[in-house]
């Protein structure tokens, strides 16, 4: 099969997932534009306008026009919370809100067996479904009459487990016996029959195979409940810690490590954009670079880093540097060249030097867009901070993230991304608070 095979049968399959998403993704939206159409009818009848303000449309450019509404943002962020719960079996929400759950209990079922002779018997099993971590009670049953023997088996929820079912009988599948039948339906090798809690299938080797039915919730080791991940294990690592440090300690230098790296990656990257926002020399000069690392991505500077500058501390705050400081020169760049010149003849006419224009026009007018490229420049440091402490390091959210998923620990996977997401809004939420302080103009003309 040649490559171009190879990509036709990737982007079908990609395809087929995109397409098999659509209805959840419809659900989805469903649900907001519910959640919309209810919210706006408890709004007019708890506060009716019949004014002029009431008529008001969105003005593009008036940053006043569209603001975040609270309550959206709460009710989805307590959606999230109950379909995570409602998926993993949270005891933090009702239980008439879960979705069907992996199946625990009895299963029994019968098969028929036909040995080379063509002389068929039957035989009972019975498989007892437990949870991860139970030590179930597998009671004991009797042989029976015929050739074929019963059985008895325990299989763990979410698993399945095969079934040697001639090990106890007269005749075996190496003398030619064969499973025809389960329940009374006829089956083969490869054969499959739904018996309503599970799936018990015949193997191309003659051996039984049962899948007990897993329901709609996910397994703990790929999606933990939200008490599992807040609760028993956020508890667990502050007051124990993680790999021989305190939650603080790994969270104080992924920290430090990205405000370091950013604030070097501006010092570097805001000079470096207004040079060649003013100067065309300079712009000629820089825009190859710039332009040139600009799409390549700080993970594939991983290698070169650890060449140059070793594993320490030194080699992740660079990486984080160069994370920021592309994205810092095109908004500075951007920044200078969106001045409107007619702002500047205005200085001009008024007396002003070139210095008085950069100071009390240049530098004000592209603050906006070097707050926007500070917002991008953290977020994109806040993602590269778990690639960087995948180098060698001792301490870090990121360290602590890739640790744990060596070791399938699901639970502080998802606790150390949330602890990256809060504190990244966090950083996020103070840029927006300097620039209202620092930029109050911004959006009103």
């Amino acid at each position: 099969m040649n490559v171009l095979s190879l990509l036709i049968n990737e982007l079908v399959d990609i395809t087929i997932l995109f397409v098999t998403s659509l209805p959840y993704f419809a659900v989805y939206i469903g649900i907001i534009l519910a959640t919309l159409g209810i919210w706006r009818m408890v709004k007019r009848l708890l506060t009716p306008k019949k004014d002029f303000g009431s008529l008001k449309t969105v003005t593009f450019g008036d940053e006043s026009a569209v603001s975040s509404n609270f309550v959206a943002s709460v009710v989805s962020i307590v959606l999230i919370f109950l379909i995570w719960g409602a998926f993993t079996g949270s005891k933090m929400i009702p239980s008439f809100l879960h979705v069907p759950g992996a199946f625990t209990g009895e299963i029994s079922f019968t098969y028929t067996a036909e040995n080379a002779d063509g002389v068929s018997d039957q035989a009972d099993v019975l498989i007892v479904v437990h949870e991860l971590g139970q030590d179930p009670f597998v009671p004991d049953m009797a042989d029976g009459d015929g050739w074929a023997k019963n059985d008895v088996m325990a299989v763990q929820a979410y698993r399945s487990k095969l079934l040697l079912w001639d090990k106890n009988d007269k005749f075996d599948r190496k003398s030619g016996a064969k499973i025809t039948e389960i329940n009374g339906q006829p089956v083969a090798e490869g054969g499959e029959v739904e018996i309503g809690n599970a799936r018990i299938a015949v193997t191309d080797k003659g051996t039984i195979n049962v899948v007990p039915a897993t329901g709609w919730q996910m397994e703990p080791i790929w999606l933990p409940a939200p008490e599992n991940v807040f609760v028993n294990r956020f508890g667990q690592i502050w007051s124990e810690g993680y790999k021989n440090y305190s939650l603080g300690e790994h969270l104080g230098y992924s920290l430090f490590r990205v405000v370091v790296g950013f604030l070097f990656g501006a010092l570097i990257g805001i000079p470096l954009g207004y040079a060649m926002g003013l100067n065309d020399w300079f712009r000629g000069w820089f825009d190859p670079i710039v332009e040139f690392m600009r799409p390549v991505p700080p993970l594939a500077l991983i290698p070169l880093i650890i060449i140059w500058f070793g594993i320490g501390e030194v080699g992740k705050v660079i990486l984080l540097t160069l994370a920021a400081l592309w994205i810092m020169t095109i908004a500075a760049r951007a920044g200078v060249s969106g001045v409107r010149i007619s702002k500047v003849h205005a200085a001009y006419s008024l007396g002003a030097s070139k210095w008085q224009i950069m100071r009390f026009v240049i530098i004000p007018n592209s603050l906006p867009e070097i707050f926007t490229g500070a917002r991008v420049a953290m977020g994109v440091c806040w993602g590269t901070v778990v690639a960087a402490e995948l180098v060698a390091a001792e301490k870090g959210i990121g360290m602590m993230i890739m640790t744990a998923s060596k070791f399938q620990q699901t639970d502080i996977v998802i606790l150390g991304i949330v602890m990256i997401g809060i504190i990244g809004f966090g950083i996020d939420m103070f840029v927006r608070w300097m620039e209202r302080v620092m930029v109050p103009w911004k959006g009103r003309g």
